[in-house]
Formats: C-alpha cells, sequence, structure tokens
C-alpha cells in the first residue's frame, strides 16, 4: 500500500497521464496495455466507459507497478466503486468536496478539475493532490505560466484537447503533467505504442 502522496508522484512522474476513453472494458484493456507496454506508468480510465471498473480492475492486477485511476468521477458512490476496483487515484472535472475526501479516506490521491483560478484555489482548500485544468483546449500555456507566478504551490494537470506534440510546451510552461487522451490511445495497438514512445522521449528532451 502507497501513501497518497506516493500515489500523486508516480501518476504525474513521466508528466503524462494517458487517458483511455472508449466505449467497453475490452477496448479499453487493449488500448491501456499497449500504452503501459510502450513504458507509460500511469493510466486514466473515464467512468464514462461502462466497463471501466471491470478495466481497472483487470489492469490493476496485471500492471502493479503502473498506477491505475478513475476519471470522470462525479459523486461519492462512484469514487468508492472506483478504488475497490483498484483505482489509486480519482479524476474530476469539477472540484466536489465529498470525492475528495472519500479518496482520502481511502488512501487514494484526488484530481479534481478547475478552469479558472478561483476553483484552483477552492480545490487546493478542499484539499486536492493536484488540479486538474480543464479544458485546456480553453486556455493555453501562458494561462498556467501567468497563474503559477500567483500560484507557484498548485499542482497543474492541463487536460482535454492536449495532443502529444502539445505536452512540452505546457511542462515547460510550469504545469506537472498533462492529461493525454484520445490524440494518445486511439487506432490499434502499433499506432498507440509509437506515439507513446514518441511522447515519452518529447516529454523528457
Amino acid at each position: 500500500m502507497s501513501y497518497r502522496w506516493e500515489i500523486t508522484a508516480n501518476a504525474l512522474r513521466q508528466g503524462v497521464v494517458g487517458i483511455v476513453r472508449t466505449h467497453d472494458a475490452e477496448s479499453a484493456v487493449s488500448a491501456a496495455r499497449a500504452a503501459l507496454e510502450a513504458g507509460l506508468r500511469s493510466i486514466e480510465l473515464p467512468l464514462t466507459n461502462p466497463g471501466a471498473l471491470d478495466a481497472i480492475s483487470g489492469l490493476s492486477a496485471a500492471y502493479p507497478d503502473a498506477t491505475i485511476g478513475a476519471g470522470t468521477v462525479l459523486d461519492e458512490a462512484s469514487a468508492v466503486l472506483a478504488i475497490r476496483a483498484g483505482a489509486r487515484f480519482l479524476v474530476s472535472p469539477s472540484v466536489d468536496a465529498a470525492v475528495i475526501r472519500t479518496a482520502h479516506r481511502y488512501g487514494a490521491a484526488a484530481f479534481p478539475g478547475a478552469g479558472s483560478v478561483t476553483e484552483i484555489v477552492r480545490a487546493l482548500e478542499e484539499g486536492a493532490d493536484a488540479v486538474k485544468v480543464f479544458p485546456a483546449s480553453a486556455l493555453s500555456p501562458s494561462w498556467v505560466s501567468d497563474v503559477r507566478a500567483a500560484l507557484p504551490q498548485a499542482p497543474l494537470v492541463p487536460t482535454g484537447g492536449i495532443g502529444p506534440a502539445d505536452v512540452p510546451q505546457w511542462l515547460a510552461a510550469g504545469a506537472v503533467a498533462c492529461g493525454v487522451g484520445s490524440a494518445l490511445t486511439r487506432g490499434t495497438t502499433a499506432e498507440i505504442s509509437a506515439r507513446v514512445e514518441t511522447l515519452l522521449r518529447s516529454a523528457h528532451g
């Protein structure tokens, strides 16, 4: 069992969280396996997929050294189910105090979503381990840089509309990591593997 700060560090260490957004457990596991085998160590499976809990459970068992999380966690009940399935971090599109408290109660990390400075501060006050900046497509790396100038303590994870080629500039602006979804995890397993390998090389210079 890892402490929450260790989970957070492991989830964000590579500067990339791969978001596997598919329609069933089988396709989610297939895409996640391709990314993990290519070297990515942090995967988020959104609960918009009705098979997400099964995928989280299977991947957590098969890849104990990876950090598997659940996304689109909107309420306490979903948080509990995701953690019981093996999710080690919970990502939300908004700030929900009950989700954050539930994550912490059971030793998981919480990454709530925020789209403004006010929401970022609220997320930190509620105990967020990192803050998902969402949707990143409506913002810019310079916005993150400006926010970090005022809130240097805020661990920001821009997500939404970020492609693999965009990651280095967000990291350079001060983001601790980026959430990268379909631009990284769509297509065949060979295509996913190639993208992940290229991204990991570029993210680390």
